[in-house]
């Protein structure tokens, strides 16, 4: 056993966590918010900031200060059944049926698609996406290099490759800040709460955990207290890494409005940023940039995702579990990122409010004894929010799957649960089901 760790330890380790969490999307959301926020740039980084930064960072305390091994371990102390039902369904989503294909679609759409003939893209996705899932797949067999694959090398690769884009629109920026547009203008703050949503990283931290706690037993570290105290060192050097580009590629949108105009997604800000800078040659620091930012990513979901499923059905090897989500997302990524998106918001509006409140019970565990009922009560209520919040997001994508009666349970949350129409009608039932999860007669052996 390792008694003191080592500044080197939590530098590697959280460099690692860094550059499992910060994808394609994570480039993407903040550099379109920054030009969107103008001269509310602060406020609505603020917001950000604390979805998109807090939220995961307390995901991943979640699972190293409760001692929980993993997501399914966590999510149990609400119950067994659902413990291994919540850990199979977010780490479906964050892994194959989205988030891993997203990986090799993101880079494809920004980085290559511009400049392929549209009658040919298909076959280039089905080429490109090939190449990248054999290289995802080859770094993924051995789960104990991750931490130097990501952590040594393909991670500060990408900060070099991405601070170089970033100095240049630091030192020299293009223009001032623009006019506050959109929801920007009067609610700055809680626009950027709801956008840091995007980055689905609150999701991801509750799936990383295991890689993380494994990562730092394999520096020979086996004591709980000693794996939770390297945990949120770990996180909080990953976590100061993130805001620290957060801030700065907000900045560069925020900057950029009055050069190269505004655009419908981040990509393609991106794009004309680097095109702004480096001309024909910006091309191609973008694409390294992307490419570098999803590789990493996606090697992280699929370690952790095969890791998972693993200890789900151990007579199916780890190896195995590897090759069956790497092809996976390879045919799913191929169906095109549109369609990606629009079949898996609905999910991740489902997930999400039951993932915040797990996090959130599990860090304030010890005030209730680790009471289950808690846990139970406060899940219990925020189901029946997540599911119409799902239910509005599929609507919202596919009008003919309107029901009667869910949407009128959704006016009726409309008009009278607190915080709803700003997504967050989940906080009063919560609550009330944490409440009453407090008193319930706790159960006698």
């Amino acid at each position: 056993m390792q008694n003191k760790i080592p500044f080197s330890t939590y530098a590697i380790i959280g460099t690692m966590l860094f550059g499992m969490f910060f994808g394609a999307g994570n480039l993407i959301f903040p550099i379109q918010l920054g030009q969107l926020a103008g001269t509310n740039f602060w406020l609505a980084l603020t917001g950000f900031l604390v979805t998109a930064i807090g939220l995961p960072f307390m995901g991943i305390l979640a699972i190293g200060l409760t001692g929980s091994n993993g997501l399914r371990d966590l999510a149990s102390k609400v119950h067994p059944v659902f413990g291994l039902s919540f850990a199979v369904a977010l780490y479906l989503t964050i892994g194959p049926f989205f988030a891993i294909p997203r990986t090799a679609t993101v880079p494809f759409v920004v980085g290559f698609e511009p400049y392929i003939n549209p009658e040919h893209a298909s076959l280039w996705l089905l080429l490109f996406s090939f190449l990248f899932f054999v290289i995802v797949y080859y770094f993924s067999l051995n789960p104990a290099k991750v931490m130097d694959y990501i952590g040594k090398y393909l991670t500060p690769a990408f900060l070099l490759f991405l601070f170089f884009l970033i100095i240049f629109a630091v030192v020299k920026p293009m223009g001032k800040f623009g006019v506050p547009t959109g929801d920007y203008t009067h609610l700055a703050f809680m626009t950027g709460f709801k956008e840091g949503y995007n980055t689905m990283d609150a999701l991801a931290s509750l799936a990383f955990g295991i890689v993380v706690i494994n990562a730092i037993k394999s520096q020979g570290i086996t004591d709980i207290k000693t794996i939770s105290k390297a945990t949120w060192k770990s996180g909080i050097f990953a976590m100061g890494l993130m805001m620290l580009i957060y801030g700065l590629i907000t900045f560069m949108g925020a900057s950029s409005v009055s050069v190269i105009g505004t655009f419908d997604n981040g990509g393609l800000i991106f794009a004309a940023v680097a095109q702004h800078y480096f001309g024909s040659y910006g091309a191609i620091l973008l694409g390294i940039i992307i490419v570098l930012a999803c590789l990493k990513t996606s090697i992280g979901l699929i370690t952790a995702c095969s890791e998972f499923f693993h200890q789900v059905l151990p007579k199916v090897s780890y190896k195995w579990f590897v090759f069956l989500l790497s092809l996976t997302s390879f045919i799913i990524a191929n169906f095109g990122l549109t369609n990606i998106i629009q079949f898996a918001i609905p999910v991740l509006m489902f997930l999400y409010p039951l993932a915040i409140v797990l996090i959130l019970t599990a860090l304030c565990s010890p005030l209730f004894s680790n009471k289950q009922s808690v846990f139970a009560g406060s899940m219990f209520f925020t189901f029946f929010v997540s599911i119409i919040d799902g239910y509005s997001a599929l609507v919202g994508s596919l009008p003919q799957a309107s029901v009667r009666v869910l949407e009128a349970v959704k006016m009726f949350y409309h008009d009278y649960l607190p915080l709803y129409d700003i997504g967050l009608g989940w906080v009063l039932p919560a609550i009330i089901g944490a409440i009453i999860g407090i008193f319930w007669p706790s159960k006698k052996h």
